[in-house]
Parts: structure tokens; C-alpha cells; sequence
């Protein structure tokens, strides 16, 4: 059962989207049908601007319910093949231009992390807030030595109102599992408890300074992408201090063609920083929406908020790794098998069945550019295929899939006419040959030689234990076997004790009935 405190949040929810005029919702709800007359005897109701667009009332709506809405606006963002234009262009503002908190607090946040005031941490320190996101605000300031820097700070009491909207989601997914076939099948609360991690992993800044000193020496010198440096010594909890960058944010079209940018290598960079993340480093920057991503003209990306980050297990980069393989040269038929073979679709499934749904859904987007491929159509087939076949969603994997999104529409937003698909398949290819060519598995053993050669004086001893173990346990055996055997016996000669004293007792009644 729903707890009250969760009643309230969701009444509170559609309330909001009533003041903001987007009533066609929340009329539509089964909660707000019996007292849905309430919303037109509110001066609220009344009052609100009705000049605002949709777009805008959308926009605002998220802005008041908090961050959790905010990042969805986020996501939708980056997706302007999947929205109308009055929409995207209002919900873009929510990568960076969501509503600061005061200065003051700021300040009483940084002073108190810090542990010393803000012109003892700061030669300068510009109140106003360059950005403002779902999670934190950043500031411009200047360190004693000379140093350009942004400070972030965590809004306040942040953690209670993430950890409120997220017990909401476990209890609609529970609702959902419970009376929704295809929820169990989507793994609905699994789902909820990956968001779950990622989000709250973002209210720690030490958590992602380590990310970007991690992702930093990744890609040292690299021509691909620039990661600003970490100031430790003015890092806390709820305060990070990093080396401010100058780029022109990825978004700003206009701006990077009156610069000169050249947006086929940017699109095609991006795509390579991507899978260079995923499968080279198994450690790749997972809330690459436009906000977080600028770019230093004319084909260099700077990066930054590195709250959320994602890797994979081996087992799972390896079946990505060949199934995006099979996918590029259409070999829709491997694809299908280790489909099967990774549990990601039951074992009974026929894998020629499951060839054929692949094929139909893929190829009519081979070898057309981006410009060219309707995401909302490949969507709807995809959902259609993996409902049929009752393909599991993999909780692990959902990070993955929401960069794999970001890149994707940056990618469409840059360069419409690029083929993503022969922009990865080299990359994939030689990813494959540098890991797993017969060359490559001779070079590990080379590699992992002088490990075996350190243990190999201990080898005989291990071995002698070994087998001293292996005797000890067969002695043990030997013995239990034994004690079994005695119990049995035991048991044997107790049940026929019991059974010739029954038939004496029989006897002994008899005797006495018949001479009474």
C-alpha cells in the first residue's frame, strides 16, 4: 500500500501541472478525476500567464517539481527528432539555465565545507552563477595564485527531495510489476534501483572529482577531448574546485559556425570518444547532454560534470563489443544467437524467428545518415520486437543506452549527414584485433609471465598441499562413510528390537485375554 507521505507527493505533482496549465494531463488522471473542479476555483488557475507557450508551462512545470524531473527534461533535450520544435528549444534551457538558489547560501555552503571564509579560500569570487543544473550551481572565481576556476556547489537539502521522488518510483514500479506483465518483463524496480545508484553517486562532488582525475589521464594529450583538473585541496562533500575552461557549448550552432568549427569531425570525434571510453577504458562519462559538453574550435571537445559515469563487466563489454560487430556487417543471425546465449531472451526462442524480427527492424537504417533515420519509428520497432521475443531489459546496461542516446542526437544536431554506423565499425574492428587476435591473447601471457614466474617457486608446495588436502578429505570421507555405515547397522537392530518387543507385548495381551 502507497504510504501517505507518497499520496501527498503524487497530489502535489499533478497540482503543479494544473497551475502550470497543462490541466489536458492531469484531467486525464484516474487521482484527480473525483476533485478535478478544485483546480478552477483556484486564483492560481486564473492568474497564470496565458501567454506562456507550452513549452514554456512544460519547462516550468519540471523546474518546480525538482531534479529528478529536471534531468528528465535533460534527456528529452537531446532529442529533437522525438519532440516539436517549441518544445526542445524551451526544455534545452534545463541543461544549464535552471533557477540558482541564492548567493548567500552558496557562500554559508562553500564557507562551511571549506572550513574558512570565501576571500580566505578565493581572491575573487563572483556571486552570480555562471550555470545553475538540476543537482548544483557553479560559480567564477580566482584562486590566491592566480588561477582561473569554477566552484561547484550542491543546492541544499538536495539528498531529501531525490531520495522522496525516487521511493515514489519504487512504489509506482512495484505497482507496475505487480499488475503490468510487461513491467516484470522490463524489470521496472531493477531499473528504478540503477537510477537510484547513479543519482545519489552524483551528490557526492570527492566522487566526481575522482571521476574526472580518472577520465583526465585517459585521454593525457589526447586531440580528441580536454578534462579540466581537480583542485583537491578545495574539494569537499558539497563544494568542488576545477580549472574553469573556455569552449563554446556544443548546443550553440550559430556560434560554432560564425568560429569555424568543423562540425564532420566533431560528430565523427564524438562517436569515437564513445566507444573509446566503453571498450578501451571500460569507464565512460555517462551524462553527455549538450549542457556538460563545449567545444574548442574547430574540432576539439572539452567536457565537464562528471557526476555520473558508468563501466561495464567484462562479460557484458564482450557480448556488446560482438554484438555491435555482427550488427555493423549485418550478421543478424549471430546477433540473434548471443542474444540467446546471454540470457538476454529465453533459451526456448527460435533463433531463426528471432533473425528475421532483427532484420526487418535494421535494415531499412543501414546506410542512411542520421538526417535520414526516424528514431521515434526505430524506437516503436524495437519495443515491438523485444515485447514479442519477452526480451529482458538489463538494468546494467541502462546507463549505456541513455550515453549511446546523447551521442546519437549530438551527432544529429552536428552533422546530419553523418553514417554513424561505418564512423564505429572500424573502431570496433580494431578493438577486436588489438584484444582478442591470437597475437593479442600471446601478448597477455607475455604480460601476465612475470606474475606466473614469482609464483612459480611456490608451485610445488601448493601442489603438496593440494594433495594433502585432496587425502585428508578422502580420509574424512572414508570416516563419515564409515559412521554411516555403523548408524545404519544401529538403526537396523533398533527397529528389530522394537519389533520383537511388539510381538511379545501382542503375545504377552493375548495370553491375558484368553485366560481372563
Amino acid at each position: 500500500m502507497i504510504r501517505p507521505k507518497l499520496v501527498l507527493r503524487l497530489i502535489h505533482i499533478n497540482w503543479v501541472l494544473v497551475v502550470h496549465g497543462l490541466d489536458e494531463i492531469v484531467l486525464k488522471t484516474h487521482l484527480f478525476r473525483p476533485i478535478r473542479y478544485l483546480a478552477f476555483i483556484t486564483p492560481s488557475y486564473w492568474l497564470k500567464p496565458k501567454a506562456d507557450t507550452r513549452g514554456v508551462r512544460i519547462r516550468r512545470a519540471l523546474e518546480d517539481l525538482g531534479p529528478i524531473y529536471v534531468k528528465f527534461g535533460q534527456a528529452l533535450s537531446t532529442r529533437k527528432d522525438l519532440l516539436p520544435d517549441d518544445i526542445s528549444d524551451e526544455l534545452v534551457k534545463l541543461q544549464d539555465r535552471v533557477p540558482p538558489f541564492a548567493n548567500e547560501i552558496a557562500r554559508s555552503i562553500i564557507e562551511t565545507e571549506l572550513g574558512m571564509s570565501i576571500t580566505e579560500a578565493f581572491a575573487e569570487f563572483d556571486p552570480t552563477p555562471l550555470a545553475s543544473a538540476s543537482v548544483a550551481q557553479v560559480h567564477t572565481a580566482v584562486l590566491h595564485t592566480g588561477e582561473n576556476v569554477i566552484v561547484k556547489v550542491l543546492r541544499p537539502d538536495i539528498e531529501d527531495r531525490i531520495r522522496s521522488d525516487i521511493g515514489l518510483l519504487y512504489e509506482l514500479a512495484r505497482f507496475a510489476e505487480r499488475f503490468w506483465s510487461d513491467a516484470r518483463r522490463l524489470r521496472a524496480i531493477d531499473v528504478v534501483a540503477e537510477f537510484e545508484r547513479s543519482t545519489l553517486d552524483e551528490l557526492d562532488l570527492v566522487r566526481e572529482a575522482a571521476n574526472a582525475a580518472k577520465l583526465r589521464r585517459n585521454f593525457e594529450n589526447s586531440e580528441l577531448i580536454y578534462i579540466p583538473e581537480v583542485h583537491w585541496s578545495l574539494t569537499r562533500k558539497k563544494v568542488m574546485v576545477m580549472e574553469r575552461i573556455y569552449g563554446i557549448p556544443v548546443g550553440e550552432i550559430e556560434q560554432l559556425k560564425a568560429a569555424g568549427a568543423d562540425f564532420k569531425a566533431l560528430a565523427e570525434r564524438g562517436v569515437e570518444i564513445f566507444f573509446t571510453q566503453v571498450f578501451r577504458d571500460n569507464f565512460f562519462h555517462a551524462d553527455m547532454h549538450p549542457g556538460n559538453i563545449f567545444v574548442d574550435v574547430p574540432d576539439k571537445y572539452i567536457a565537464v560534470d562528471f557526476g555520473i559515469v558508468g563501466s561495464l563487466s567484462l562479460s557484458d563489454q564482450r557480448y556488446l563489443a560482438e554484438n555491435f560487430l555482427a550488427f555493423f556487417n549485418r550478421d543478424y543471425r549471430k546477433v540473434a544467437e548471443m542474444h540467446v546465449e546471454s540470457g538476454w531472451v529465453p533459451s526456448t526462442t527460435r533463433i531463426e524467428e528471432f533473425e528475421s524480427a532483427i532484420r526487418s527492424v535494421c535494415e531499412p537504417i543501414f546506410e542512411k545518415p542520421l538526417k535520414d533515420i526516424s528514431f521515434g519509428q526505430l524506437l516503436l520497432r524495437l519495443f515491438q520486437t523485444a515485447r514479442r521475443f519477452d526480451m529482458h531489459v538489463q538494468p546494467q546496461l541502462v546507463l549505456l543506452q541513455k550515453t549511446l542516446l546523447n551521442i546519437e542526437g549530438l551527432g544529429r544536431q552536428l552533422y546530419p549527414e553523418l553514417d554513424l554506423w561505418q564512423t564505429a565499425k572500424p573502431f570496433l574492428e580494431k578493438w577486436f584485433h588489438e584484444r582478442l587476435s591470437p597475437k593479442a591473447k600471446i601478448n597477455k601471457i607475455i604480460k601476465q609471465f612475470p606474475a606466473f614466474a614469482e609464483q612459480f617457486p611456490e608451485i610445488p608446495s601448493l601442489l603438496y598441499k593440494a594433495l594433502d588436502n585432496a587425502a585428508n578429505s578422502q580420509q574424512h570421507a572414508e570416516v563419515q562413510q564409515r559412521e554411516l555405515t555403523l548408524l545404519r547397522q544401529q538403526m537396523d537392530n533398533n527397529h528389530k528390537t522394537t519389533v520383537w518387543a511388539m510381538i511379545i507385548s501382542a503375545i504377552i495381551i493375548s495370553a491375558a485375554v484368553l485366560f481372563q
